[in-house]
């Protein structure tokens, strides 16, 4: 008699090492991914400016984040209360090619062009923005003590 799981399923143990293509393909079939791959690609960039990129909720962004996180081909470091996203090539051969090609046909798509022009424009406005003066060395400007 044969030992298998019920209904028949059969469970393939995957060893530390092997890389989970169909949670790659699943992450690559989301067209939010796909936009944040597509911002991502040269980049380390800050939830904050994705999320003004794409004009979606903070939430639904970390979220799909996560997911790319998740599936090895996004990487995060945190930087005071600031998490900024990068693209990682995954070690396996055949997902990093996967993913080079995911990400140079996303570089010809015109919407995910857009999208780029937007975060540009983001970058630059709030580049451009007046920093704030914390409180102390304001007072000592005004020759406050």
């Amino acid at each position: 008699m044969c030992n298998l799981p019920p209904h028949g399923i059969i469970a393939i143990a995957m060893t530390k090492n092997e890389f989970d293509l169909e949670r790659l393909f699943r992450a690559l079939a989301d067209r939010t991914r796909l936009r944040l791959l597509n911002l991502l690609d040269d980049s380390e960039i800050c939830v904050c400016y994705l999320v003004e990129a794409l004009q979606m909720p903070q939430p639904k962004i970390s979220r799909h984040l996560a997911y790319l996180r998740r599936a090895g081909v996004t990487a995060a470091r945190r930087k005071g209360k600031w998490i900024y996203y990068r693209i990682v090539e995954p070690e396996d051969e055949h997902a990093a090619r996967i993913l080079r090609e995911v990400r140079a046909c996303l570089r010809e798509d015109r919407q995910m062009a857009r999208d780029r022009a937007r975060l540009s424009k983001c970058c630059a406005l709030l580049r451009d923005a007046p920093r704030p003066i914390p409180l102390t060395a304001g007072r000592k400007s005004l020759g406050r003590g």
